[in-house]
């Protein structure tokens, strides 16, 4: 087994700051007021919620990402680095991004996109190409100047790990993003047939491909063409859905490298997942190493073979 000490993971795009309003239903599209249960201020987006999982499971994370030079990005820029992650911190003369994330009692989410004026900045890719030969792993996430990575990222022999999250199965902007990875992970959210993209993107060449389905488990099939199921956690109380799947793509990351089975992968992506919907934070502030194998012993025992 890997000594996840030394394994290096570098996170490219993906990191905003957060409103999350909570409400007993979303909002009906009419005009009106509504009183929220509760709000939170925290560290958002995808890259954020991978990096901040894969540090508290043992990784050597280095995160690059976009952030203006204004409060909110000196605040999540000290976040991450008081988590022990090492942010490359890439200048948007358009500011931080924001999000405003209205989330219901069960979970569900309407998430408002606060837009940001201008074109997409001019990236440095030293720092990040200087980082690639020593990389153990690569997760490219789908911010829009991250395609111009894939090429640098190709060049140094590096395979990708990509998650497209809601695919619908035809928008044009995940294209270069699905044909760079080499291991792709979605959720089912906008692709009711997911088993036939799934099944199309390993006969593309795709080593694995993973398809989350919220309360609904998650499914995946290797390369080899084995197909395997896991369902989600039961009675698992939900107090914020935001960073699930991120969560699971954690989980799952650490388990590859453990050596682990992609069934087994699949339940630790399942625990951490699960785990942390439990807290209003992109990563449960008990995650761990010794948590995860604790956890899966007690909920799966010896059960980590595929059918």
């Amino acid at each position: 087994m890997e000594d996840l000490s030394r394994m290096r993971v570098l996170v490219l795009g993906g990191l905003s700051f957060d409103t999350i309003v909570y409400l007993d239903a979303l909002p009906p599209p009419v005009p009106h007021t509504v009183t929220a249960t509760r709000f939170h201020e925290t560290i958002g987006e995808t890259g954020a919620g991978k990096a901040l999982n894969l540090e508290k499971l043992g990784f050597h994370v280095a995160f690059h990402a976009l952030l203006g030079a204004d409060a909110l990005g000196d605040r999540l820029a000290a976040t991450l680095q008081h988590h022990g992650i090492d942010f490359i911190r890439e200048p948007d003369p358009r500011g931080t991004r924001r999000h405003v994330n209205l989330m219901d009692a069960s979970g569900d989410r309407l998430s408002i996109s606060i837009a940001q004026e201008g074109p997409e900045p001019r990236i440095d890719h030293r720092p990040i190409e200087s980082l690639l030969p020593e990389c153990d792993y690569v997760v490219l996430n789908i911010d829009d100047y991250c395609r111009d990575l894939i090429q640098p990222i190709k060049a140094a022999g590096k395979e990708i790990w990509s998650d497209i999250h809601d695919y619908n199965g035809y928008n044009a902007y995940h294209q270069d993003f699905i044909a760079a990875a080499d291991y792709l992970f979605l959720s089912s959210d906008l692709l009711p047939d997911y088993r036939t993209f799934m099944e199309r993107m390993r006969k593309l060449g795709k080593r694995l491909v993973v398809c989350t389905h919220g309360r609904d488990g998650s499914s995946a099939l290797s390369a080899n063409g084995q197909w395997m199921e896991v369902p989600s956690l039961p009675d698992v109380p939900i107090r914020d859905t935001n960073g699930a799947g991120d969560a699971y793509f954690a989980g799952y990351l650490y388990g590859e490298t453990r050596g682990y089975d992609v069934l087994r992968c699949m339940q630790l992506g399942t625990l951490v997942g699960g785990l942390c919907i439990t807290s209003s934070e992109l990563a449960h502030p008990q995650l761990s190493r010794a948590w995860v194998e604790t956890a899966w012993s007690q909920q799966y025992g010896g059960e980590a073979r595929g059918n």
